[in-house]
């Protein structure tokens, strides 16, 4: 089959994936299985030679998965700029970063001044790292431009594609969750589009880059304000003696104009925290106006944690101080079923709990011990261990948590995810 890239074939053409995380090795992977190949490249020197002995760190990706991709001799992981010679697409899914409240984009200007020496005429190049509206055209263009000589739309090709990876989700998976995508001229959203339409179920094309930038930034946004929305009605519902979990699972019966969120400890993870910053930031710094919704859902959310503490106290007031309390925190991820930690509201919870004296000990079978924070015990959820803690609090409702043997033994529970009856929710 002749596909975009000039006469080539799928098995014809190489695609090389800059960077191997959570986005870029399920990227490679379904590449690898549809008959491209694919070079893997990350900095990362561990994470390579783990990838090539078969080693996944992905949850999302079984190192079957990998061991199949690397015995079809179609997908090789490197950190050698030299292996990206001869690349007819390129997929950019680097992070990127917020400090300060700014966007830091030097790992997507590595990753673009890595492939520049072996840009060929013809070749395409796709962004899927988050990011502001402009990027693609004002920053990676230009600079790939600069550092070539060549000109986007003429002689390379550009566009951009939103990632919506959600891991751990059993449902909704690469291939099967419609893929946005754009280009800065018809002819590089063509061929940005065929790359796609070989690897995901549906492909949705937009009218340019900076609109598949914003895309992303809404959908993120979006949810942000709404959990901040549910999150402050929470703390308003129980000041009013209101079970906030009852009237959501009610207003949800609403077969229109309705759509649920659920409260919780705060929001974790490589979206939520940081998507709707970019696109504040980018209000102001180009429109000078305040995006109040996103400030305002910020503000909420990251100060649950502070809440989560504070319910704590006032449960535990009658019992015992928190100076001192032993206190078993069940989940650390950001999300239930996943190993991810980042940004994890739970690792607020956990260093506030420990500036306020007490003793932190942590339950959750998905996170390696080495990572959980400073002070803080890994334990076995077991009876013993719930009869001797003076509180534990429900903070991330992973599916092999024993729900039974924590509310039959553990003396006083804040359920931060309605997961146990009877218990003192959030």
């Amino acid at each position: 089959m002749a596909d975009g890239v000039g006469m080539r074939t799928i098995e014809e053409t190489t695609v090389a994936v800059m960077g191997q995380g959570y986005v870029g090795l399920p990227v490679a992977m379904r590449a690898v299985d549809v008959g491209f190949t694919v070079i893997g490249f990350d900095v990362d020197t561990t994470k390579v030679s783990g990838l090539n002995a078969g080693i996944s760190h992905v949850e999302d990706i079984s190192d079957a998965t990998l061991c199949t991709a690397i015995d079809s001799g179609r997908y090789v992981a490197s950190t050698d700029p030299m292996e990206l010679e001869g690349f007819d697409i390129a997929v950019i899914s680097v992070p990127t970063p917020l400090h300060d409240g700014k966007p830091q984009l030097c790992f997507i200007e590595s990753a673009v001044d890595a492939l520049c020496p072996h840009l060929r005429v013809g070749a395409t190049i796709i962004l899927e790292s988050t990011t502001y509206p402009g990027t693609t055209d004002e920053l990676v263009g230009p600079r790939i431009a600069a550092a070539t000589g060549l000109r986007p739309e003429r002689d390379f090709f550009l566009g951009y594609s939103p990632e919506r990876i959600d891991p751990g989700n059993p449902i909704w998976n690469l291939v099967n969750t419609p893929k946005v995508v754009s280009g800065i001229g018809p002819e590089s959203l063509r061929l940005v589009q065929w790359f796609y339409d070989q690897c995901i179920d549906k492909t949705i094309p937009v009218r340019s880059t900076r609109d598949a930038e914003m895309t992303k930034l809404l959908e993120n946004t979006f949810r942000h304000v709404n959990i901040a929305l549910i999150n402050e009605l929470a703390m308003f519902a129980h000041d009013l003696n209101v079970d906030i979990w009852d009237v959501v699972d009610a207003a949800a019966t609403k077969p229109f104009g309705f759509m649920k969120f659920t409260p919780g400890p705060g929001v974790g993870g490589h979206c939520l925290p940081v998507d709707p910053s970019y696109l504040s930031w980018a209000v102001e710094e180009r429109l000078g106006k305040t995006f109040r919704f996103v400030e305002l859902a910020n503000d909420i959310n990251q100060h649950m944690p502070d809440y989560v503490v504070r319910r704590l106290q006032a449960g535990l007031l009658d019992r015992t101080d928190l100076e001192g309390a032993d206190v078993v925190l069940v989940g650390m991820a950001y999300k239930a079923n996943t190993s991810d930690a980042r940004e994890s509201p739970s690792i607020h919870v956990a260093n506030k709990l420990i500036e306020k004296g007490a003793n932190v000990s942590v339950v959750d079978s998905h996170i390696d011990a080495r990572s959980l924070p400073a002070g803080t015990v890994d334990i076995d959820l077991t009876r013993e261990t719930m009869q001797s803690a003076d509180a534990v609090i429900m903070l991330v409702d992973h599916d092999d948590v024993d729900i039974d043997l924590i509310a039959e033994h553990a003396p006083y529970v804040l359920d931060c995810r309605d997961m146990i009856h009877g218990s003192d929710k959030l």
